[in-house]
């Protein structure tokens, strides 16, 4: 059904169809602030949107998180009531960031936002705050000059000198811009070859491109009529025609090159995507979380694409399985996600150093007990989505000393990895300022026979 408001807008329309979205950006920022990835909070708030509020809730509440430093100096919120602070976000990011809805809409919804939350004393001070904020809700002008600042300032400090020793200026500032932008919906085919999934796709109004290395399909939504692109609503998606999985996590699946009919522990499944391609190229997986919730996720992935998986629940450092039993295990490590901060803005504000410290020391212990599984002459492959070389290539090399029996295992011939994202070593490494898609790491390691 097409919107009922047509330009030229109205005001009262315009401050109808924000409201909407608003209300709904504002409750997946308070669950992100309760600890609820953003994907999970997202899917929970839009989902009785129209598509038009689906689109603009995501574009706010993930600009907010993108650029929430910078916004709280621009308001001074630590002076500002908590139940106010992301209303007051909401409305400084509509006003200076985009430009598609009027000023008077973007302050109009916030004043009604903080009514209903705080009361009539809270309203007129939102009023007055965007309103001192923008003039009416002009949007500064910002200079050119500025831009590399801004950008920075969405993202930590420590984490920006971090990256800037170690992949250097350039290269990090290629990572905050790709960090910062809106990524594509991609899509790999699964019950539907990708004819029938791209076809049906655009028949009902979405644009498909491909993606790096062959990897999937990008979809985006018509700018004319935008469909909702809630992966549920998406044609096929009852059917398990598709997962949702970015082109660096597929390429893993393809780098692991697990043989068929090869019996395959996936340790850390959840959500799924990478057992469902494991499983589809012919291994025999069996895949396993320990997290109830991470388990529904993963059953939820696997039923849809109806694929043979068995699933357990059983944590790996307490392995349900006898030692040298399994092919292949494959562990997708949790990690710090910094190669994937484009899709999970509020990653960026929970991590820490102290943070990646501890995940390295989990990451060491999965893959000590992930290697006492392998049978000899089986192959253990470890991936990340982390940029960071103490998760990744240090965490296989300190491995290896500890471990002599196993060595890195060279990729099968012919394979289907690109040799640039291949690292001298033989690991598989994805960097999104090169590559154009997720940052992602994987090593294969195999076993002696004996």
């Amino acid at each position: 059904m097409k919107s009922r408001c047509r330009p030229p807008r109205s005001r009262a329309c315009w401050i109808s169809e924000a409201t909407a979205a608003r209300r709904a950006a504002l409750e997946i920022l308070r669950a992100v602030h309760a600890g609820i990835p953003f994907a999970a909070a997202r899917d929970q708030a839009v989902g009785g949107l129209s598509a038009r509020d689906r689109h603009l809730a995501h574009e706010l509440s993930a600009g907010v998180l993108r650029a929430r430093r910078t916004l709280d100096a621009t308001l001074d919120i630590s002076k500002v009531d908590q139940r106010l602070r992301d209303i007051l976000r909401l409305g400084a990011y509509q006003l200076q960031r985009l430009d598609r809805i009027p000023a008077h809409a973007a302050v109009s919804t916030s004043v009604e936002l903080a009514r209903y939350t705080a009361g009539e004393a809270a309203a007129r001070y939102v009023n007055q705050a965007l309103r001192k904020l923008g003039g009416r809700g002009a949007c500064p002008q910002r200079s050119e000059g500025t831009r590399d600042e801004e950008r920075v300032g969405t993202h930590p400090d420590w984490l920006v000198e971090r990256w800037r020793e170690r992949f250097g200026s350039e290269s990090t500032a290629r990572l905050l811009e790709w960090n910062d932008a809106r990524r594509p919906l991609v899509l790999q085919p699964v019950k539907w070859n990708a004819a029938r999934l791209v076809g049906a796709l655009e028949s009902v109004g979405f644009q498909v491109a491909s993606v790096p290395f062959d990897a999937g399909f990008a979809v985006t939504a018509s700018t004319t009529a935008p469909p909702s692109l809630l992966p549920s609503t998406l044609p096929g998606y009852s059917d398990g025609a598709f997962i949702v999985q970015d082109p660096a996590q597929a390429l893993v699946c393809r780098f692991a090159a697990v043989p068929g009919g090869a019996r395959l522990y996936d340790a850390c499944a959840a959500p799924g995507g990478k057992s469902v391609i494991l499983a589809l190229g012919g291994a025999v997986v069996t895949a396993g979380d320990r997290r109830p919730d991470r388990l529904r996720r993963l059953a939820d992935s696997i039923g849809r694409a109806r694929v043979p998986v068995t699933i357990v629940a059983a944590d790996l450092l307490a392995s349900p399985w006898r030692a040298a039993s399994w092919d292949a295990v494959f562990v997708d490590a949790p990690c710090s996600a910094t190669g994937t901060m484009a899709r999970h803005p509020d990653a960026r504000w929970r991590l820490t150093a102290r943070a990646i410290e501890h995940l390295s020391q989990r990451q060491s212990q999965l893959l000590d007990a992930a290697g006492s599984l392998v049978r000899p002459g089986g192959v253990l492959t470890y991936a990340t989505c982390s940029l960071e070389a103490e998760e990744n290539e240090n965490q296989v090399d300190d491995f290896l000393r500890r471990q002599p029996e196993f060595r890195r295992a060279p990729l099968p011939a012919p394979h289907a990895v690109p040799a640039e994202l291949m690292t001298p070593a033989g690991d598989f490494c994805s960097r999104p300022w090169l590559h154009r898609i997720d940052g992602a790491y994987a090593a294969r390691l195999e076993r002696d026979a004996r």
